[in-house]
């Protein structure tokens, strides 16, 4: 006799939470994530499809397979990954359960998801994330990102939360957490650090003359705020090369 899982049909789809990595397409063109476990290898939009790991042909989740998006019932439990330090750099995302899924104990595996939210925590110098900025790793033709402050930005490749969030489309709302506050609540839910310039060959590039019709006044202010954070780095940079120069 096969065994058969009960159906469920929930009204509206079931809220998940996990923790990933944000990532940049290495063109600057799209936005993502990517998992911190199994399947970290394949980066995935803010609406997108699981598929097989193993690169098995099956439909994920298949109940003989480890596939598909994983996720916890509860933050507290993906909060709590967080103080692992082989995680401290990742963000805790609120989705959304779609099509197929396998309910657990302490959580979903199903088919298809969509990130509703991402919360960036502070930066490595404890001040509060205004920017995600090339976190110095990735995955083939994918720029890992991670919660930077406008001071500890300097030439780096990245973007500001607001513009993270326009970037990987479809609604996600952006927020930094913890540290002490120097970024700009933005509407929608979306904080406007200061941020969307960037540095670096086949790196993201955003004007600020060329948002202006997008952003709201606070998240403007909050983008020539780093932008005039990256002036004063290089003014540092361009005074230490003058400085060789007399000595030489």
């Amino acid at each position: 006799m096969r065994l058969r899982l009960p159906e469920e049909r929930p009204t509206e789809p079931p809220t998940g939470y996990k923790i990933a990595h944000p990532v940049l397409s290495q063109d600057g063109t799209r936005a993502g994530f990517t998992g911190v476990s199994l399947g970290g290898a394949l980066p995935y939009g803010v609406l997108d499809d699981a598929r097989c790991v193993y690169g098995r042909r099956h439909r994920a989740p298949h109940r003989r397979c480890d596939c598909g998006f994983h996720c916890v019932h509860e933050s507290a439990v993906a909060e709590a990954m967080l103080c692992t330090a082989e995680h401290r750099a990742a963000v805790l995302l609120e989705v959304s359960v779609l099509g197929a899924y396998i309910r657990f104990e302490r959580g979903f595996r199903y088919a298809r998801q969509r990130v509703r939210a991402a919360a960036v925590g502070p930066c490595d110098c404890g001040a509060t994330a205004v920017a995600l900025a090339d976190a110095g790793w990735g995955r083939p033709g994918w720029r890992a990102l991670g919660a930077a402050c406008a001071g500890c930005v300097r030439g780096r490749t990245s973007l500001s939360l607001a513009s993270f969030a326009r970037l990987a489309g479809e609604g996600l709302r952006v927020r930094a957490t913890g540290g002490p506050s120097t970024g700009v609540e933005g509407p929608g839910g979306a904080t406007a650090g200061p941020g969307g310039a960037t540095a670096g060959p086949g790196g993201a590039t955003a004007s600020l003359g060329g948002a202006a019709a997008l952003l709201g006044v606070s998240e403007l202010v909050a983008e020539a705020a780093l932008l005039q954070a990256r002036l004063d780095w290089f003014q540092s940079q361009l005074g230490r090369l003058q400085d060789r120069g007399t000595q030489g």
